[in-house]
Parts: C-alpha cells; sequence; structure tokens
C-alpha cells in the first residue's frame, strides 16, 4: 500500500512544481504571504482539507485538516512559504510549503483505509517572528501527535540541533545638548550603546564556545553636534539550551544597566522578536525519516550539521515530538540566503528534491499511521526527554 504514494504524487507533481515555482517568482516577506498562503489552501481544498486561515492570531497562518472516519494517530507537516528581503525565496521556503503540502495530499488518499488524521500548518514569518511560537503557546500542537518539516540544503542531512535564541533591545534615553557650547547640558545615550558593546565583548571571553552574541546600533544620533538622547542597540544571543540562554541573557542586561548607570541615562530593554527554544530532535522519528529518504533518493544522508542558527521548530519540538531534515539540492556548498539558493530551487535538482521530499516525509507519517509500535517508540523518547 505504500507504494501507492509514488503513484499518487505523479498525478500531482506538476502542480507542486508550478505553486513552488510560482512561489519563487512572487516572494513575500513574514506576515505578508497572502497569495502564497492561498495558493497552498487552495490546493489543499480541492483535495478535500478542511482548512481554517488566520489561526493564533497571524492572518496569513492557516490549519488544513484531513481526518479518517478510523482512529488513529495526528500527524502534522508544517509548511514555510516566507522571504527573504532583497534574495526571495533564498532559504528554499516555496520548496518547504509544497513539500508539506504534497505530503499531506498523497498520504490523505490512503487515509480511509490505514485511519488517523493529517494536519497540515502554514506557519509564518520562520525567518522573522515566527508563527510557530504563538502556536505552540496557543495550544495548536495539543492534538498533534508528531510534527515533522523538512528543510532544503545543499546536501541532505538528518535532523540535528539548533539553537535557543533572544532578539534583545536595549533602548537609552539621555539629555540632548549642544555638543560644542553646553556638552555638560547633555546625557548621551550614545555612549551607554559603546559602552554595552564593550561590555559585551568583555563578557566574550568568558563564555562557552556555543554561546553566540550578536548586534548592530540601529539608532545612535541625527547629527554630530547634537548630544544624542536616543540610542538603541538590537541583539540576537543563542545558546544550546534555553536554560543556558537565560543566564547568559542575565548577564548582558546586568552589562546594560551597568552601562546606563555610566553615563546617567536611562534604560528600557524589550523583545523586539519572538524567543526561539533550541532545537530537540526525536531520534526515533529521525531514524524513521531517514531510511524513508535513503530509500527514495539516490544521494547520501550524511549526519547533522553542528547547530548554529535558529528555527522555531524548536519551539515545535518541547511540545510534541518533531523533525527537520534536511533535503539536498545536489549542489554541494550552495550557501542559503543568497540568490543563488533560491535559483537552484526552481532547477531540475530543486523540482526532485520538491518530490522525493514529498514522498519521504508522507512514507514516514504512513509508517506512524501503520506501525503502531514505531509510534509508541516515538512518543515513549518524547516522555523521556521531558521527563514525564
Amino acid at each position: 500500500m505504500k507504494s501507492r504514494l509514488r503513484s499518487e504524487i505523479e498525478l500531482i507533481k506538476q502542480e507542486l512544481w508550478s505553486i513552488s515555482d510560482d512561489l519563487y517568482n512572487n516572494p513575500e516577506l513574514g506576515d505578508q504571504e497572502y497569495k502564497s498562503m492561498k495558493k497552498l489552501t487552495n490546493l489543499l481544498y480541492d483535495h478535500g482539507f478542511q482548512i481554517k486561515r488566520g489561526i493564533a492570531g497571524r492572518p496569513t497562518a492557516f490549519k488544513a485538516q484531513f481526518a479518517s472516519e478510523k482512529k488513529g494517530p495526528t500527524i502534522a507537516f508544517l509548511a514555510e512559504y516566507d522571504a527573504l528581503p532583497g534574495v526571495g525565496h533564498g532559504c528554499g521556503h516555496n520548496l518547504i510549503g509544497t513539500m508539506s503540502v504534497g505530503a499531506g495530499i498523497i498520504l490523505s488518499k490512503l487515509l480511509d483505509e490505514i485511519g488517523g488524521r493529517i494536519i497540515v500548518l502554514g506557519t509564518p514569518a520562520e525567518e522573522t517572528n515566527g508563527a510557530k511560537v504563538p502556536m505552540s503557546e496557543q495550544g495548536i500542537f495539543n492534538d498533534i501527535d508528531v510534527a515533522m518539516i523538512l528543510h532544503p540544503g545543499d546536501q541532505s542531512y538528518k535532523s540535528g540541533e539548533s539553537l535557543a535564541m533572544d532578539a534583545l533591545q536595549f533602548k537609552y534615553t539621555g539629555k540632548s545638548a549642544h555638543a560644542a557650547a553646553s556638552p555638560e547640558e547633555g546625557i548621551n545615550a550614545l555612549d551607554s550603546v559603546i559602552q554595552l558593546f564593550n561590555g559585551i565583548n568583555a563578557l566574550r571571553e568568558h563564555l562557552p564556545a556555543h554561546v553566540k552574541i550578536h548586534g548592530i546600533i540601529s539608532e545612535g544620533g541625527q547629527a554630530a553636534n547634537v548630544v544624542p538622547d536616543l540610542a538603541i542597540a538590537q541583539f540576537y544571543t543563542r545558546a544550546k539550551t534555553r536554560e543556558a540562554l537565560n543566564q547568559v541573557n542575565e548577564k548582558v542586561v546586568n552589562i546594560a544597566k551597568g552601562a546606563a548607570l555610566m553615563t546617567g541615562a536611562t534604560l528600557e530593554v524589550s523583545n523586539y522578536e519572538l524567543s526561539y527554544d533550541n532545537m530537540i530532535t526525536n531520534e526515533t522519528l529521525s531514524n524513521i525519516f531517514t531510511k524513508n529518504l535513503q530509500a527514495i533518493s539516490p544521494y547520501p544522508v550524511y549526519e547533522a550539521k553542528p547547530a548554529s542558527g535558529s528555527i522555531d521548530m524548536g519551539n515545535v519540538s518541547h511540545v510534541v515530538p518533531a523533525i527537520h531534515p534536511y533535503i539536498g539540492l545536489n549542489k554541494k556548498g550552495l550557501i542559503a540566503h543568497t540568490k543563488a539558493f533560491a535559483d537552484q530551487t526552481i532547477t531540475k535538482d530543486g523540482h526532485q528534491a520538491l518530490i522525493d521530499g514529498a514522498l519521504s516525509l508522507a512514507s514516514t507519517g504512513f509508517d506512524l499511521l501503520t506501525d503502531s509500535v514505531l509510534f509508541q517508540a516515538v512518543q515513549e523518547e518524547f516522555k523521556q526527554i521531558k521527563g514525564e
């Protein structure tokens, strides 16, 4: 029966390629993906899925559901479809969205016989203000048993780790004055920001290797002869776990407070984007997916890369068993977040990755829906990690 998935994807592959290419040609930034969402949900609707748009308070988010009359697990395929400014789909989200939609559709054709439920979740703005964060907090995953997403890469890699991340903003308010005639009357907010950077640079020597801190001065004054009364710095802080990151943030915030004391400015600390938790790969689920991908794709699947960036799928992995593997675009050394990466998604190799990826996701869902031993093993690993 599992072999039928190949027949099903042959029926829709041209449409999947067309949608992915259309997303490439018409990229939309996070939380503005109205046309992209419409194309993906229209295809799901045409194949019998029930659609809810605007979930979790995000207008371009959606939940598409296909349920069998037979009871069984609920498998979720997560779709991303936001682009990057300047480079379009330089992270391949046009492929991610269509792969998950394709996987949901072809697996739904077998559902009346095998039982269970399929959900395709549209998760906007992964690059900036990831919708998976409020979805995780608002209980969207409470009735989901397993969540999967597949990301394009230069080559195929197993699901691994990602770093927890916070987006911290430090706003210093001082007092303006003539910088030459009466500087003693002013309080230089920009000096606070400079001391903040100096303090963080000194802190780096005493941080573990997995911690990353990088930032910019987003506002630092308007004219050189006016003491700046407002200065703003924005940082990303990252660490291997949420617990470790919280400890780092405490040190960074104390440095920020000290910088304010040094100059007399007042400080306001806030988050300018949502926080991402570290990714916890469910290794049992990852092994099932890897086996399916190796059976479908002729290219090797490499071990997971060391954690470097941050993804909102991390938040999902803390509430439900999850994986975030990579499927290769058959171009070793291809760098994400570039125009070259985006261009590769609409090549023959990009189209083949889309089909192989959708098949691998659907095949993994099939295994979980039809093999209770495998499904329970996934759940048990998750419970052990969470200490339940």
